[in-house]
């Protein structure tokens, strides 16, 4: 099982990765974060939780009487990608792995494989 501050230090060797965080989306709190960006990472963990909650709404909506459960989200700006990818722990209750990714030094299958064999270590 990873640290947190291995799991981080994992998620920023990705090529291209900007800032990474280890976010409890039911409270919207930063759990552990890095970034090289002086990004404010409670306000980010914050407004990424209510993107995650508005995106399951909207997709629950749209699919009645189906469980809805979102995995990972993937959100393309004109600056880059954002992953987030949803774990189900036992220990601290449902978190999500974030990461930021620059859009000209990133390559999006090798980041969201890797983001994923960090998370299945994080867990076991």
């Amino acid at each position: 099982m990873l640290g947190l501050d291995t799991c981080l230090a994992e998620v920023m060797s990705i090529p291209g990765a900007l800032d990474a965080m280890l976010i409890d989306h039911t409270s919207g709190m930063a759990v552990a974060f890095s970034t090289a960006s002086g990004v404010d990472a409670d306000r980010s963990a914050e407004a990424l939780t209510e993107a995650l909650r508005a995106t399951s709404d909207g997709l629950s909506r749209s699919s009645p009487g189906d469980y809805v459960r979102v995995d990972e989200m993937l959100i393309t700006t004109d600056k880059g990608h954002h992953l987030l990818r949803l774990l189900d722990t036992a220990f601290e209750g449902p978190l999500a792995l974030y990461v930021r990714l620059d859009m000209e030094r990133s390559n999006l299958a090798l980041a969201r494989h890797r983001l994923q064999a960090i998370s299945d270590q994080l867990l076991t």
